[in-house]
Protein backbone atom coordinates (compact mmCIF):
# COMPACT_ATOMS: atom_id res chain seq x y z
CA UNK A 1 0.00 0.00 0.00
CA UNK A 2 1.25 3.44 -0.94
CA UNK A 3 0.64 5.98 1.85
CA UNK A 4 3.13 8.49 0.52
CA UNK A 5 3.57 10.15 -2.85
CA UNK A 6 6.80 9.97 -4.85
CA UNK A 7 8.28 12.82 -2.78
CA UNK A 8 7.67 11.02 0.53
CA UNK A 9 4.74 13.26 1.49
CA UNK A 10 1.73 11.61 3.16
CA UNK A 11 -1.29 11.32 0.87
CA UNK A 12 -4.14 13.24 2.49
CA UNK A 13 -7.72 13.36 1.29
CA UNK A 14 -9.24 16.60 2.53
CA UNK A 15 -12.91 15.57 2.38
CA UNK A 16 -12.49 12.15 4.06
CA UNK A 17 -13.53 13.38 7.53
CA UNK A 18 -16.59 15.07 6.06
CA UNK A 19 -17.54 11.88 4.19
CA UNK A 20 -17.26 9.80 7.38
CA UNK A 21 -19.14 12.44 9.40
CA UNK A 22 -21.99 12.50 6.88
CA UNK A 23 -22.25 8.71 6.61
CA UNK A 24 -22.00 8.08 10.36
CA UNK A 25 -24.00 11.02 11.65
CA UNK A 26 -21.19 11.54 14.16
CA UNK A 27 -19.49 14.85 14.82
CA UNK A 28 -15.98 13.45 14.45
CA UNK A 29 -14.28 16.79 15.10
CA UNK A 30 -15.55 16.80 18.68
CA UNK A 31 -12.81 14.30 19.52
CA UNK A 32 -9.94 16.02 21.31
CA UNK A 33 -7.83 12.88 21.77
CA UNK A 34 -8.39 12.23 25.47
CA UNK A 35 -7.61 8.50 24.90
CA UNK A 36 -10.66 7.32 26.87
CA UNK A 37 -11.82 5.19 23.94
CA UNK A 38 -8.47 3.45 23.54
CA UNK A 39 -7.90 2.92 27.27
CA UNK A 40 -11.29 1.22 27.66
CA UNK A 41 -11.14 -0.88 24.48
CA UNK A 42 -11.01 -4.64 25.17
CA UNK A 43 -9.76 -5.30 21.62
CA UNK A 44 -6.96 -2.70 21.64
CA UNK A 45 -4.25 -5.31 22.16
CA UNK A 46 -5.00 -6.76 18.69
CA UNK A 47 -5.24 -3.47 16.77
CA UNK A 48 -2.60 -1.94 14.53
CA UNK A 49 -3.90 1.56 15.42
CA UNK A 50 -5.80 2.39 18.61
CA UNK A 51 -9.33 3.82 18.29
CA UNK A 52 -8.26 7.39 19.07
CA UNK A 53 -5.55 7.10 16.42
CA UNK A 54 -8.10 5.99 13.82
CA UNK A 55 -10.28 8.98 14.67
CA UNK A 56 -7.30 11.33 14.31
CA UNK A 57 -6.29 9.70 11.02
CA UNK A 58 -9.83 10.23 9.71
CA UNK A 59 -9.75 13.84 10.90
CA UNK A 60 -6.56 14.59 8.98
CA UNK A 61 -7.58 12.63 5.88
CA UNK A 62 -5.35 9.54 5.91
CA UNK A 63 -7.98 7.60 3.98
CA UNK A 64 -5.93 4.70 2.63
CA UNK A 65 -4.17 4.03 5.95
CA UNK A 66 -7.52 3.94 7.76
CA UNK A 67 -9.33 1.81 5.20
CA UNK A 68 -6.51 -0.77 5.07
CA UNK A 69 -6.01 -0.97 8.83
CA UNK A 70 -6.92 -4.12 10.73
CA UNK A 71 -8.37 -1.99 13.54
CA UNK A 72 -11.65 -1.36 11.75
CA UNK A 73 -12.14 -5.14 11.49
CA UNK A 74 -10.85 -6.03 14.95
CA UNK A 75 -13.29 -3.61 16.63
CA UNK A 76 -15.82 -5.74 18.51
CA UNK A 77 -18.60 -3.10 18.44
CA UNK A 78 -18.87 -3.49 22.22
CA UNK A 79 -19.80 0.19 22.71
CA UNK A 80 -17.23 0.70 25.51
CA UNK A 81 -15.63 3.60 23.61
CA UNK A 82 -18.89 5.33 22.68
CA UNK A 83 -20.29 4.93 26.20
CA UNK A 84 -17.23 6.47 27.84
CA UNK A 85 -16.53 9.26 25.34
CA UNK A 86 -16.90 12.63 27.12
CA UNK A 87 -17.86 14.30 23.81
CA UNK A 88 -20.29 11.62 22.65
CA UNK A 89 -18.28 10.69 19.56
CA UNK A 90 -19.84 7.42 18.37
CA UNK A 91 -16.68 5.57 17.42
CA UNK A 92 -18.62 2.33 16.92
CA UNK A 93 -20.69 3.98 14.20
CA UNK A 94 -17.53 5.46 12.68
CA UNK A 95 -15.94 1.98 12.58
CA UNK A 96 -19.09 0.62 10.88
CA UNK A 97 -18.88 3.32 8.21
CA UNK A 98 -15.16 2.70 7.71
CA UNK A 99 -15.80 -1.03 7.20
CA UNK A 100 -18.56 -0.23 4.69
CA UNK A 101 -16.29 2.12 2.72
CA UNK A 102 -13.41 -0.37 2.86
CA UNK A 103 -15.61 -3.16 1.49
CA UNK A 104 -17.23 -0.97 -1.17
CA UNK A 105 -13.94 0.44 -2.43
CA UNK A 106 -11.93 -2.80 -2.26
CA UNK A 107 -9.46 -1.75 0.44
CA UNK A 108 -10.01 -4.81 2.62
CA UNK A 109 -6.69 -6.18 3.85
CA UNK A 110 -8.13 -8.67 6.31
CA UNK A 111 -10.09 -10.81 3.84
CA UNK A 112 -11.10 -13.51 6.34
CA UNK A 113 -12.40 -10.90 8.78
CA UNK A 114 -14.44 -9.28 6.01
CA UNK A 115 -15.82 -12.71 5.06
CA UNK A 116 -16.75 -13.32 8.70
CA UNK A 117 -18.48 -9.92 8.80
CA UNK A 118 -20.57 -10.69 5.69
CA UNK A 119 -21.48 -14.21 6.81
CA UNK A 120 -22.40 -13.02 10.31
CA UNK A 121 -24.75 -10.34 8.95
CA UNK A 122 -26.15 -12.76 6.36
CA UNK A 123 -27.13 -15.18 9.13
CA UNK A 124 -28.84 -12.41 11.08
CA UNK A 125 -30.77 -11.40 7.98
CA UNK A 126 -31.70 -15.01 7.19
CA UNK A 127 -32.77 -16.16 10.66
CA UNK A 128 -33.10 -13.01 12.74
CA UNK A 129 -30.39 -14.21 15.12
CA UNK A 130 -27.01 -15.86 14.91
CA UNK A 131 -26.63 -19.58 14.30
CA UNK A 132 -23.07 -20.40 15.27
CA UNK A 133 -22.80 -23.75 13.49
CA UNK A 134 -23.83 -22.34 10.11
CA UNK A 135 -21.53 -19.36 10.69
CA UNK A 136 -18.61 -21.71 11.28
CA UNK A 137 -19.47 -23.98 8.34
CA UNK A 138 -19.93 -21.10 5.89
CA UNK A 139 -16.67 -19.50 7.02
CA UNK A 140 -14.82 -22.81 6.74
CA UNK A 141 -16.12 -23.30 3.19
CA UNK A 142 -15.28 -19.74 2.23
CA UNK A 143 -11.71 -19.91 3.58
CA UNK A 144 -11.23 -23.57 2.52
CA UNK A 145 -9.81 -24.26 5.98
CA UNK A 146 -12.03 -27.25 6.68
CA UNK A 147 -10.12 -29.33 9.20
CA UNK A 148 -7.86 -27.06 11.28
CA UNK A 149 -10.14 -27.06 14.31
CA UNK A 150 -12.38 -30.02 13.57
CA UNK A 151 -11.81 -31.82 16.91
CA UNK A 152 -12.78 -28.86 19.13
CA UNK A 153 -15.82 -28.34 16.89
CA UNK A 154 -16.93 -31.94 17.32
CA UNK A 155 -16.46 -31.65 21.09
CA UNK A 156 -18.62 -28.52 21.16
CA UNK A 157 -21.33 -30.30 19.16
CA UNK A 158 -21.21 -33.33 21.47
CA UNK A 159 -21.58 -31.11 24.55
CA UNK A 160 -24.54 -29.28 23.02
CA UNK A 161 -22.68 -25.96 22.72
CA UNK A 162 -23.63 -25.69 19.04
CA UNK A 163 -27.22 -26.19 17.90
CA UNK A 164 -27.65 -28.25 14.75
CA UNK A 165 -30.61 -26.28 13.45
CA UNK A 166 -31.14 -22.53 13.70
CA UNK A 167 -34.09 -21.10 15.59
CA UNK A 168 -36.09 -18.61 13.60
CA UNK A 169 -36.87 -15.27 15.14
CA UNK A 170 -40.64 -14.73 15.32
CA UNK A 171 -40.40 -11.19 13.98
CA UNK A 172 -38.06 -12.08 11.10
CA UNK A 173 -39.72 -9.64 8.69
CA UNK A 174 -38.92 -6.74 11.01
CA UNK A 175 -35.27 -7.77 10.97
CA UNK A 176 -35.30 -8.04 7.19
CA UNK A 177 -36.92 -4.61 6.97
CA UNK A 178 -33.93 -3.24 8.88
CA UNK A 179 -31.56 -4.80 6.34
CA UNK A 180 -33.62 -3.48 3.42
CA UNK A 181 -33.57 -0.01 4.99
CA UNK A 182 -29.81 -0.16 5.49
CA UNK A 183 -29.28 -1.06 1.82
CA UNK A 184 -30.91 2.18 0.68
Amino acid sequence: MQYFDKNGVAVIEANFAEQVKEASGTEINRCYQCLTCSLGCPSAFAMDYLPHQIVRMVQIGLREQVLTSSTIWVCADCQACATRCPNEVDIVRIMDVLREISLREGFVKERSVADFHRIFLGNIEQWGRQHELSLILKLKLKTRDLFSDLLPGIKMLMKGKLKLLPERFKEIEKVRDIFRGAEK
